[in-house]
């Protein structure tokens, strides 16, 4: 199924998003759905590729679908479930990720509210990383929509 630059592919690509806070199984799984040639693979062949006990393939699967990362279908007829990359959806999933540090910004408004002014250096640090985080949400809110637009 996979050639052995593929299988390299594979775990270069892992490791890389296990750094970015994935665990290895679902870094394996997120990989192989993305670098093998097949726009989808069953349960089994995701096991048999990545060498994987059904647990860790289970387990896997399931954080990776609970984080939309990856997607499934099944076929007329057939109990399995297919799984497929949606890497394709990257646009949505940043989005969707730096819409979500506006609760982590709100949360240190709600932090420089409550705050005494004895230690104003502080507190000042502490608006200039939230005043950061708005623009910084912002403006990659309008490099994604903006994205190879004429």
């Amino acid at each position: 199924m996979l050639t052995d630059k593929q299988k390299e592919l594979v775990e270069s690509f892992g490791v890389i998003q296990e750094q970015m806070g994935l665990s290895p199984a679902s870094a394996r799984v997120n990989s192989l759905l993305t670098i093998v040639d097949s726009s989808e693979l069953s349960f089994d062949e995701i096991k048999d590729a990545l060498n994987l006990s059904k647990s860790a393939t289970s387990n896997a699967i399931n954080y990776l679908l609970s984080l939309n990362r990856i997607g499934y279908k099944t076929k007329p007829g057939e109990r399995k479930r297919y799984f497929y990359s949606k890497l394709d959806q990257w646009k949505v999933s940043f989005k969707k990720d730096f819409l979500g540090l506006y609760n982590y910004t709100a949360m240190i408004d709600e932090i420089i509210k409550n705050r005494s002014n004895e230690n104003q250096d502080f507190n000042n640090e502490l608006k200039d990383l939230n005043e950061f985080m708005n623009y910084f949400i912002s403006e990659s809110i309008n490099l994604i929509d903006n994205w190879k637009k004429k």
